[in-house]
Order: C-alpha cells, then sequence, then structure tokens
C-alpha cells in the first residue's frame, strides 16, 4: 500500500511538471512568434516602406493613403496607424476594429496571439481629427506591446522623453506627454465625446491632475490628444489602468 500510494504521488507530481513546462513552452513560444510577426511589419513599414517624414498635401491626403503602408494594408485593412516610443519596445501597428474585443488576442494578420495588437478605440474616426485618440496594449511580462509605458513611472523619462510619434494612413503626429498615473477602471478616462469646449476642458485640468509629475507642455480646448492605457496591477488586479496622455501635434 505505501508503494501504491508513492507511486500515485510521484505520478501525480510527474503530471504536475510536465503540464507546467509545456505551458511554459507554449507561453514562451507565442512570445517568440509574436516578436518575429511583429519584426516582419516593422521590417514592411520602416525599411520596404520607407516610412515618410513630412505629411502629405491636403490633396493627395484625401485620396489615398500614405504610401509606407501600403504593404501592411495589403495584409488587414484594419490598418489605421503606427506608434513608436524612443527607449522602448513600442514600435508598433496599430489596428482598429469594430469593437474594443477583437485585437485583445489577435496580431495584426488576425492570428490569434496572447500580445493582441495595439489598437485604437472603436469609437475613433481619425478622418475626423478627433478630440481624444486612444490607444491600448497589452502589458507583457517580455517586455512587449505597451509594457514600456511604465517608464514614464520615472521622472527623469516623463521630464524628457525620447522620440515619440503616431502615424495614421493620413497624417503623421509628434507626442508630447503632459500626465502619467495609476488609476482603475472607476476614473473614466477614456471619453471621446465632449459636447462643449468647457467639458473638454475639464476633462483636460482632471487628466492633468492626477499625473505623478508636474509638466511643462500647455494643453487646451484647441488641442487635440491621445490617450495609451494598458494594465497595472497596483490598485488593482484586474481593473488597474496605467495611463499616459499626450498632446498631438501635427508635423
Amino acid at each position: 500500500m505505501r508503494k501504491l500510494v508513492q507511486r500515485l504521488t510521484t505520478t501525480f507530481f510527474l503530471t504536475i511538471l510536465f503540464y507546467s513546462l509545456v505551458s511554459l513552452g507554449s507561453i514562451a513560444y507565442d512570445y517568440g512568434m509574436n516578436r518575429k510577426v511583429l519584426a516582419d511589419a516593422r521590417d514592411l513599414y520602416h525599411v520596404k516602406g520607407e516610412r515618410e517624414l513630412t505629411s502629405l498635401s491636403e490633396e493627395s491626403k484625401k485620396n489615398e493613403p500614405m504610401s509606407s503602408f501600403s504593404e501592411l494594408l495589403s495584409i488587414n485593412q484594419d490598418m489605421i496607424g503606427w506608434i513608436h516610443i524612443g527607449n522602448t519596445l513600442i514600435d508598433y501597428p496599430v489596428l482598429q476594429s469594430s469593437d474594443n474585443e477583437y485585437y485583445l488576442d489577435r496580431n495584426y494578420k488576425e492570428e490569434e496571439t496572447r500580445a493582441g495588437s495595439i489598437f485604437l478605440d472603436y469609437r475613433n474616426d481619425m478622418t475626423a481629427n478627433p478630440k481624444h485618440t486612444i490607444l491600448y496594449g497589452h502589458r507583457m511580462k517580455d517586455a512587449s506591446m505597451f509594457s514600456g509605458l511604465t517608464k514614464f513611472m520615472e521622472e527623469d523619462f516623463f521630464r524628457d522623453p525620447p522620440t515619440m510619434y503616431f502615424d495614421t494612413l493620413f497624417e503623421q503626429y509628434d507626442l508630447e506627454v503632459f500626465s502619467a498615473y495609476q488609476t482603475s477602471t472607476d476614473f473614466y478616462y477614456i471619453e471621446t465625446e465632449f459636447e462643449t469646449d468647457h467639458v473638454y476642458n475639464e476633462f483636460l485640468e482632471e487628466i492633468r491632475s492626477r499625473s505623478l509629475f508636474d509638466s511643462d507642455v500647455v494643453v487646451n480646448v484647441d488641442d487635440q490628444i491621445i490617450t495609451l492605457s494598458t494594465c497595472d496591477y497596483t490598485l488593482h488586479p484586474s481593473e488597474g489602468r496605467f495611463v499616459v496622455h499626450a498632446k498631438l501635434v501635427k508635423r
């Protein structure tokens, strides 16, 4: 009986060990494949697409997207832009679907992946120059996707950030960060519609007041802003968020 118990116990722990190794292997494989897929996207955008450094004329912007997006659009028509933050791994395509769920677990090739994609809020219409543009991304343990946003918790990085830009199909913007903080979904920082300038100004004042650090960036009701949102586990294990707000400055 004792030997039987020992054998069953050994089998039980070996089964757990085997399952754990398979799970870890699956996660590592998924991370590796995600890095490769995104490296391919960067090659298409930065190298083959030769990212344009100046905005197109008003006439050409109305007719067709910038050529740097051509190959990416041939892969997926949900391609809406590109986000880059220097000194981080954030250098990714931005997708948009009809909801905020689809790209939570799909890459730009629409393949399933834990990392998902960086995606634009479905309510945003970039052709309408929205006051508030919102991007979402996972905070992956391999520092990919929007994990790099947490660098804005460091005062030096916040005050002297590297090159940052957000390119859409028809326009290019530099980003000037003016607020970064931890919060939860109880605070509705993803409002996209503002009935009046007064309401918008109150929103700007509120999100600025929550920042970990003060900023010299001037933002008023005539400005467009962008919000970068990812998970944060400090305030809540599932509803916590880390948020970075920046002014969009057209190049």
